[in-house]
């Protein structure tokens, strides 16, 4: 058992209170709080924890650890923790509750705008080839070994994630391949964590709502390249924000592996064969050409495939092994994942009688573009778009969405995850980026009827994206969480197209 003093070493920090008493579990939430409890009084954004705390003792904290003093009805037997950053003590502490766990992980940190789900999965499977026990924590969930669960948070908060790297180390995890948020790493959920490396995929418009400028949203996911997270790097070049960051790498004299269409990236491609269901790719690798073909389809999956080999390398895994694995590579839930109708109605003759329908989690203007792009490649027709935008989130970005929208021949406006603004006002915003397509695009905010119209418009050699919610299964609307799945929807009216 850990107690108050042990739990604190190493943080600057008052304790007001019994040191030695015994730590039972850390909670950040007063409502998950209970006998024996240290309760953090998070400041966030529009709560402060701080008025939590006596609900957190009423239901048997015994220790607070706070900003500022708080004066509880009866205060005789607890503990108060006096701290400059709650934030930064709760990821500190969290690390000594669970013995540093992620120093015995090969732990991969990707951040990025784009990519990042991709890419780990890509670095889970390569390293599963090479016999390591895997996992994965990300947009898609937590996954230990086979088994996977879902997450709140694309990275957890900090207590929560280092319970979890407490539970891979224990189910004796090799590798784990990690998403990093530009939240989580400015709100430092990953501080106190050791990386074996970090990679950077790519920096376009997102999240602008909280970071307010594309300066500061590129700060937060530097701080993954400091030297408060020392690892090996994997940059891609593609961009001016990861050219920035291999000079700032090398500078502070990092192991850097560049990659990227650049051909002055160490990983970057000599030749690329696109196909509707694989890509064939030659990659040079230090100067070394490697030959290979993979189930991923897209420009953009070469750039994650050369990232994710990188990372390998990096990780010591032999290239010949990468590509090996490569060659297997896993769909990806809703990254460009191609839905089929069921086995029983994909008779060769229904087959052809229907449109090619892809299913994306794009929802920012350049992975839109990019979609758009990667499914024209592979389409003799015309590439229709199904979209929306969400709500409560960065606005500035709709009428962008709706401009990269019009890279498709045909485009219908839907809804997305609207949660607590209007669908209809948000389908103006995208709209009013759209002006010049007049006559190239409709609205429809029923997402489902939207899916069905672009089906129904489509002939047998076109291909349709439907894009922004790609592996979620739901809906938020108001407050309310409906279960929706655009690959099931898909699947649905594609067959309903054959009767």
């Amino acid at each position: 058992m850990t107690t108050v003093k042990e739990l604190f070493a190493g943080i600057d920090c008052t304790i007001i209170g019994n040191a030695s008493l015994e730590v039972k579990g850390l909670q950040y939430r007063s409502d998950q709080c209970s006998q024996g409890d240290v309760f953090f009084c998070i400041v966030g954004m529009t709560v402060d924890g701080h008025s939590f705390a006596q609900d957190a003792i009423d239901r048997g904290a015994k220790v607070l650890v706070v900003e500022r003093k708080v004066y509880l009805a009866d205060a005789t037997d607890v503990t108060e923790v006096v701290v400059n950053d709650s934030r930064k003590a709760m990821a500190q502490a969290a690390a000594n509750f669970y013995g540093h766990a992620s120093k015995d992980l090969a732990l991969v940190g990707i951040t990025g705008t784009n990519g990042k789900t991709t890419t780990t999965y890509l670095v889970e499977h390569i390293a599963r080839v090479a016999n390591k026990k895997t996992g994965v924590i990300g947009t898609v969930g937590i996954k230990v070994g086979d088994e996977i669960a879902a997450s709140a948070r694309t990275t957890p908060e900090s207590s929560d994630l280092q319970e979890i790297f407490a539970r891979m180390r224990d189910a004796h995890v090799d590798v784990l391949a990690m998403e990093v948020s530009s939240h989580a790493l400015d709100l430092e959920r990953t501080w106190a964590t050791q990386f074996a490396v970090t990679a950077f995929s790519n920096l376009t418009q997102d999240h602008l709502d909280y970071h307010k400028t594309f300066e500061a949203y590129f700060e937060a996911k530097a701080l993954l390249f400091s030297d408060a997270y020392p690892a090996k790097r994997v940059i891609c070049i593609d961009d001016e924000w990861g050219e920035e960051l291999l000079r700032r790498c090398t500078e502070a004299g990092d192991e850097v592996i560049s990659t990227g269409f650049n051909a002055a990236a160490q990983i970057h491609p000599l030749n690329i064969d696109y196909a509707s269901t694989h890509t064939d790719l030659a990659l040079s690798v230090d100067g070394e050409r490697f030959s290979f073909s993979y189930p991923l389809v897209g420009r953009f999956n070469v750039s994650n495939v050369m990232l994710a080999f990188g990372i390998a390398l990096a990780l010591g895994i032999p290239a010949n092994t990468v590509v090996t694995a490569l060659e297997s590579a896993p769909q990806v839930p809703g990254r460009l994942q191609r839905i089929d109708i069921s086995a029983a109605r994909a008779t060769a003759s229904a087959a052809s009688e229907l449109p090619t329908v892809f299913v994306d989690y794009a929802h920012t203007p350049d992975a839109l573009e990019k979609a758009i792009a990667s499914v024209k490649a592979l389409t003799a027709g015309r590439t229709l778009v199904v979209f929306g935008c969400g709500g409560n989130r960065d606005a500035s970005k709709r009428p962008i969405m709706g401009r990269a929208a019009l890279s498709a021949d045909y485009a219908v406006v839907t809804s997305d995850n609207p949660r607590r603004e209007d669908p209809l006002a948000i389908i103006d915003a995208i709209v009013a980026g759209m002006n010049e397509g007049v006559g190239s695009f409709e609205i429809e905010p029923d997402r489902r009827s939207a899916i069905a119209k672009a089906i129904a418009q489509a002939q047998a050699n076109d291909s349709i994206l439907v894009a922004g919610k790609g592996h979620e299964d739901y809906q938020i609307i108001g407050e309310e969480k409906r279960h929706f799945s655009d690959a099931e929807v898909v699947a649905e009216e594609l067959e309903k197209a054959l009767s």
